[in-house]
């Protein structure tokens, strides 16, 4: 399956460019966390480079999508990969020069991230539009394996590039895989219509932008794909990337290694996941999103009940299960139900929901923890998940 799919020459490009794109990037988001932190000694200002990189999302993202959706997307992700290796080599320039402050890293930063806002539902709308609709479940099985994979080896490459070459040169390396994405995608054979900005104003980005919303609002699968999203990952983000490693603190006393077995342990599973998906589903639809976010809100309830380290492992597992088989029908969906001509405002309001939601979900259960306990909310969280999925399956399934 996996190779007939791969026949696709056009797919091969783009899955190696976004691989090696996505290694880049986590490498040299990990640098500018080290160089914050060794320049200011300061975890708010270390904090600050986090914020910066989300702060883009949600005040472009869907501009983002509006423009990309405008011009060609090849040309597109051409030039801006190509624009990104010089402003990312700068932090090395400025390093040798003994020039480099922490408002380079986080001017830098913006600036990436800023580009990212256009680039990536650019990146995204490009994939329907070269793999036939019977090849887009192995493809995005694919695609989310590589760039999963990148995001596993990363911190261990990380390792050795530390005691080899130093941090500064993570950025170095970055600049180069942008090359690299430029050359793979320069190769990507497809003929889109000529398209520009000529005659376009901010008016026109935010009437098209209402437009999509209303048009979005009519559909009703696509409605409920932004909806349960936008709740699922609001529920999960803090209990997944924060309370975790608190409620492992608050019971062991080595918990910062558990947290990372159980992570690379999640991070094996979901890979083997997403390689499996394809051989039991050619199409994915929303009843299986739907179920798979359900399986996935019973792992976060199982780590809520958990007294005892397997009961950890067994919860993240579950969460393995079902957050894979989620997120490919979700994009499988969005690939699907949206006209070429939307795909890119698409993707970047799915992007905008889910940066939004995080934000939210981080403030409101970092606020909420200093007065509940952390196991009570993961046991909240993964009920309201969980009837969520279900109150959404009987009214967009069994109802119907």
């Amino acid at each position: 399956m996996y190779l007939n799919a791969l026949k696709n020459r056009n797919a091969l490009f783009y899955i190696l460019s976004a691989g090696i794109t996505n290694a880049g990037n986590v490498i040299s988001g990990m640098a500018f966390l080290f160089l914050a932190y060794e320049l200011t000694q300061s975890n708010l200002y270390t904090t600050g480079i986090a914020i910066s990189q989300v702060l883009p999302y949600l005040f472009f993202g869907l501009i983002g999508g509006v423009v990309s959706d405008w011009i060609q997307k090849r040309r597109l992700l051409i030039i801006f990969d190509l624009i990104r290796v010089p402003l990312i080599f700068s932090l090395v320039f400025f390093f040798y020069f003994g020039l480099l402050e922490y408002w380079h890293l986080i001017v830098v930063s913006f600036l990436i991230q800023l580009l990212g806002c256009f680039y990536n539902p650019a990146h995204r709308a490009l994939l329907p539009i070269i793999v036939p609709v019977e090849n887009r479940t192995a493809i995005n099985s694919l695609l989310d394996s590589v760039t999963r994979g990148a995001t596993v080896l990363g911190p261990i490459i990380s390792i050795v590039l530390i005691n080899t070459v130093g941090i500064i040169h993570f950025f170095t390396i970055d600049a180069v895989t942008f090359l690299i994405s430029a050359l793979l995608i320069s190769k990507i054979t497809l003929k889109e219509d000529e398209k520009g900005l000529a005659g376009k104003s901010i008016k026109d980005v935010f009437l098209t932008l209402k437009s999509f919303v209303i048009w979005a609002n009519q559909q009703t699968q696509l409605k409920t794909l932004f909806i349960v999203t936008f709740i699922m990952v609001f529920l999960n983000t803090w209990v997944w990337q924060v309370g975790l490693l608190l409620q492992l603190s608050a019971t062991l006393s080595n918990a910062e290694e558990w947290y990372s077995i159980i992570l690379g342990t999640f991070g094996v599973c979901v890979i083997l996941v997403n390689i499996i998906v394809p051989y039991v589903w050619e199409q994915l639809n929303l009843k299986h999103y739907l179920i798979a976010s359900s399986v996935w809100s019973m792992g976060i309830f199982t780590i809520g009940l958990a007294f005892a380290l397997p009961i950890y492992f067994i919860g993240a597992l579950i969460v393995a299960m079902g957050l894979p088989i989620s997120s490919l029908a979700r994009v499988y969906l969005l690939q699907l139900l949206l006209p070429n001509d939307m795909l890119g405002k698409g993707f970047s309001f799915n992007a905008f929901l889910l940066y939004l939601s995080n934000a939210i979900s981080l403030g409101v259960f970092g606020l909420l923890s200093t007065f509940v306990s952390i196991n009570i909310i993961f046991v909240v969280c993964g009920l309201l998940m969980i009837l969520a999925g279900l109150v959404s399956y009987y009214l967009t399934i069994l109802r119907k």
